[in-house]
């Protein structure tokens, strides 16, 4: 195994530990919820970003069989299809409770908004 392929998996095997630790600590209030969201999107980005250099590797892909391949995309795609529903579900709440993505605040609106 090669010395990047070591770190990649400790930080990552780190990263999972902080994950469950955040996810079994009780009474979290508010900021430590966006912390705690924070960091859950960025293992997602920092896995999908490692998947897509993966993909984008034809000398890495060739080292996988064709049922490797299959089993990849079934996995993939059974979790990519939950992330999307549950995406829909999230905009269409954000939607139904009127709150504005940044591309629909007019600049008037902008003096009266207070972000923390």
């Amino acid at each position: 195994m090669s010395f990047l392929s070591e770190k990649w998996i400790d930080a990552s095997k780190k990263l999972l530990t902080e994950l469950k630790r955040l996810e079994k600590t009780e009474d979290q209030d508010r900021l430590d919820l966006v912390r705690f969201l924070r960091l859950t999107l960025y293992a997602l980005q920092r896995s999908l970003m490692g998947w897509m250099e993966l993909a984008n590797n034809p000398d890495m892909l060739t080292r996988f069989t064709h049922d490797d391949l299959e089993e990849i995309n079934k996995k993939l795609l059974k979790f990519s299809h939950s992330f999307i529903e549950y995406d829909l579900e999230a905009t269409e709440l954000r939607t139904e409770k009127g709150l504005k993505t940044g591309k629909e605040v007019k600049k008037n609106d902008r003096r009266e908004m207070f972000y923390v």
